[in-house]
Formats: structure tokens, C-alpha cells, sequence
């Protein structure tokens, strides 16, 4: 009698035992183990991540990490991380919290604009996806990727067409660039391709010159105007004589592009450049900095008129008069040189 009480409370015990642990498995497993108020966290696990790094980037969004890590051992996660960007529900356990991470990397969206200079573009780019700004810059100038798709240095900004695009965090830069290239044939469509046919120019002659209508005025409502006062220029064989040209000519002459200038000097007309514009006929080789859209689609639908002149409206400040007789432009031009020189602009 006494050896079967010992066996029905050594049974006993390890019923509870094992009802401890049954306990103890399912809440480490099943229970919710997020630590935020938000409806979401985002979590970026970096290319060549250990499990301690993951354990870093977690661990201020649990509850208990402990069990966090006994579960991803368990599933045996540390052994098959994966990099990129992952969204952690509020209210998650920790099985859905490693199956997130282990297989539902999410896109995300990136935008650029207005960059001037690949350097520029590659920098503002590493601030949004895992690659630094120097691989990036190495994959847009690598030899091979520019002879694939007839590019060179100058013109290779071109390919970059300013929107918001839909990205793995953690791509390669060389997967990104040719993304871009994707994007680059998507945008150039039958519809703009002839288009750019009918006015003689290719699609990067139209990137360059809508760098040029960009730079020229912040107005969208006016780039297509701006755009046919260069493309009359262009019929009858004038020079482009664009200032923002030589504003880039001269920072690259310089090698300064962090310096501001406002006013173009009779001296600057005379730097020795294939992007100035008043000694170069047509448009540079490569953009002066990156269009957006609407600079693109105004070259390509620009308005019919008959001027061939313009500077900026001191009346109307952003906006421009437009002349067709240089006698009118330059009764235009005296107005705006006074008003500079009113205001001390000196460069």
C-alpha cells in the first residue's frame, strides 16, 4: 500500500511537471511577445547578420527575450538568417515573430529627385537601402553595365528617372541599377519614343535638355513654354546659351559643386566646356542634373510659339518674359539687370 501512494504521487508530480512545462512551452511559443503601442515595428537585419545582431535589433520589442531565443533555437533560425526589412505586428508570439523574420521580407519605397550629380544620387540612396553610397556610385559607373546599355559617365544620370519605386531593402547595388534600367525602359514608352522622334532627339538629348527646362524655372506650368523657346533655338541652329550650363560648367570646372552662384559673369561664358552652352551648339552630353517628369514631358510636349528669348519676370517672381525679337529681350533684360544689381548680387 505505501510503495503504490509513492508511485501515485511520484505520477502526480509528473503530471504537474509535465503540465508546467506544457505551460511554460505554449506561452513561450503561442503568447504575444511584442513590447510597442504601435500597430507595427520595423526591423532591418543587415546582410552577413549573426543571431546576436538580431537579438539587438529585437529585443527593445519584446516582452521577454528569453523565450524569443529558445523558440528561434527551437526552429532552429539562427542557423538560416536572412536579411532584409521585416514588419513585427503588435500582438505577435514569438513562432509568428521568427517566421516573419525567416521568410516575409517587405519592400520598400524609395524617392529621389533633383539630384545633380550621380555622387549626389548614390548618397541620397544609401540614407534609404542598405548599400553604401560608394558601391552604389562603383555599380552605376561599372564599365560593363554602361556599355550594356550605351551609356558613359556623362550621360548615365540620365537613366535614374525621379519617382518612387518599390524595393528590397538590402538589394545589391548592381541588382538596383539594373532595376533602374527596367523602370528606364518602362518610362520610355512607344508613345514618348515617338515623340522624341519627331522633335530629331533621342531619349537622353531629351533628359539633358529637360535638366536645362528645369533648372530654368521652378514653374511646371511654364516648363513647356521654356521648353519651346530651346527647341526653336534648336531648328534654326542657335546656341542653347543657357545659364544653368555654365553654372555647371564652372562647378566642374572648379570641382565645387557645394558652391551657390546667382549670377553668371561675362567671364564664365568663356569657360572652355562641353556643357556650356554658349560656346557648344545643341545639349550637353549628359544632363546638369536630374529632371523630374514633368520637365521630360514638357520637352516632349512643348508649347508652339514663336519665342526664342527669355529672362526671369521681376514682377512676377518664378516666372519669365518672353520675347521673339532680341530688340524686346533685351528692353526685358535691362529691367532685370537693374533689379539685380539693385539687390547687390554680385555672383
Amino acid at each position: 500500500m505505501y510503495i503504490k501512494k509513492i508511485l501515485v504521487i511520484i505520477s502526480l508530480l509528473g503530471l504537474i511537471g509535465m503540465a508546467a512545462f506544457s505551460y511554460y512551452v505554449y506561452n513561450a511559443v503561442f503568447t504575444s511577445n511584442t513590447a510597442f503601442n504601435n500597430e507595427e515595428a520595423h526591423i532591418y537585419i543587415p546582410t552577413g547578420a549573426k543571431f546576436k545582431n538580431v537579438l539587438e535589433e529585437l529585443r527593445p520589442l519584446l516582452t521577454d527575450d528569453i523565450s524569443f531565443e529558445a523558440v528561434a533555437n527551437r526552429k532552429k533560425y539562427p542557423a538560416n538568417i536572412k536579411p532584409g526589412h521585416y514588419i513585427i505586428k503588435k500582438g505577435m508570439n514569438n513562432n509568428d515573430i521568427v517566421n516573419t523574420i525567416r521568410s516575409k521580407n517587405i519592400p520598400i519605397k524609395i524617392k529621389f529627385n533633383n539630384q545633380e550629380r550621380l555622387e549626389n544620387l548614390a548618397g541620397h540612396l544609401s540614407r534609404q537601402i542598405e548599400q553604401d553610397s560608394l558601391t552604389l556610385l562603383n555599380a552605376m559607373k561599372e564599365r560593363e553595365f554602361l556599355a550594356k546599355n550605351d551609356l558613359n559617365n556623362q550621360n548615365v544620370l540620365s537613366l535614374f528617372i525621379p519617382n518612387t519605386y518599390e524595393v528590397y531593402w538590402n538589394t545589391t547595388a548592381n541588382d538596383f541599377c539594373d532595376k533602374m534600367q527596367n523602370e528606364y525602359n518602362r518610362f520610355w514608352n512607344e508613345s514618348r519614343k515617338q515623340k522624341a522622334d519627331a522633335l530629331g532627339m533621342t531619349p537622353k538629348e531629351v533628359i539633358s535638355l529637360a535638366a536645362i527646362v528645369q533648372k530654368e524655372t521652378a514653374k511646371v506650368d511654364e516648363r513647356s513654354r521654356v521648353a519651346g523657346v530651346y527647341l526653336n533655338r534648336i531648328k534654326v541652329g542657335m546656341l542653347l546659351q543657357a545659364d544653368p550650363t555654365v553654372i555647371y560648367a564652372k562647378k566642374l570646372a572648379d570641382n565645387n559643386f557645394n558652391q551657390e552662384i546667382k549670377r553668371v559673369l561675362y567671364k564664365d561664358l568663356e569657360i572652355d566646356s562641353p556643357y556650356n552652352t554658349y560656346k557648344y551648339a545643341g545639349v550637353p552630353p549628359g544632363p546638369i542634373a536630374m529632371p523630374d517628369i514633368t520637365s521630360i514631358d514638357a520637352v516632349l510636349n512643348p508649347e508652339k510659339h514663336g519665342y526664342y528669348y527669355f529672362v526671369a519676370n521681376v514682377k512676377d517672381f518664378g516666372y519669365h518674359k518672353f520675347a521673339k525679337s532680341l530688340a524686346q529681350h533685351n528692353r526685358n533684360r535691362q529691367e532685370y539687370v537693374r533689379w539685380i544689381n539693385s539687390q547687390g548680387v554680385n555672383r
